[in-house]
């Protein structure tokens, strides 16, 4: 074999090495930090569609039912924890410490889905989370889907609902 095909196929092996140990960094990145999910404009996010809730989700009594003030978990490692929703027109559910409910367990991802509230209707969608959402027993699809104060949603090996 001659000596320019040696070299030839040492930097060919050298460039494979360095491309499969930047994919192991990558990988070990984004399992570690999560991706970088996006903000959606205030005008995207009016524009999105809202699917509407399984028909069998409980539904408050009442003609004028009212807006969920607070989140309750109701089971998991943190059963009981209660968070107010306050003025926030967001809250990010994930293994993430930037998330706004923290879920520290092997089945959720980083950032797994989003709570968003517009008006007085709160909204959950799933941000392609590997063993997914599910919001009264249904796993949810990426398309934002109204959720009814009461409703079981569970993430991982918690479950919440939304309450007044």
């Amino acid at each position: 074999m001659s000596d320019l095909m040696l070299l030839l196929l040492r930097v060919g092996f050298l460039v494979m090495l360095w491309f499969f140990v930047f994919g192991v960094v990558y990988s070990l990145r984004a399992d570690l930090f999560g991706v970088r999910v996006r903000k959606m404009p205030a005008a995207e996010a009016a524009a999105a569609p809202v699917a509407s809730a399984p028909a069998h989700t409980p539904r408050p009594s009442g003609a004028a039912a009212k807006a969920p003030t607070r989140l309750v978990i109701t089971s998991g490692p943190k059963v009981g924890l209660e968070v107010p929703l306050g003025t926030a027109d967001s809250m990010s559910i994930g293994r993430s410490s930037e998330s706004g409910l923290v879920i520290r367990d092997d089945y959720t991802s980083s950032h797994h889905a989003r709570l968003t509230r517009r008006g007085d209707i709160w909204t959950l969608q799933d941000l392609g989370s590997t063993n997914g959402t599910f919001l009264a027993g249904h796993r949810l699809g990426d398309t934002p889907v109204q959720v009814a104060a009461g409703t079981p949603i569970k993430v991982g090996a918690t479950t919440f609902e939304l309450r007044a």
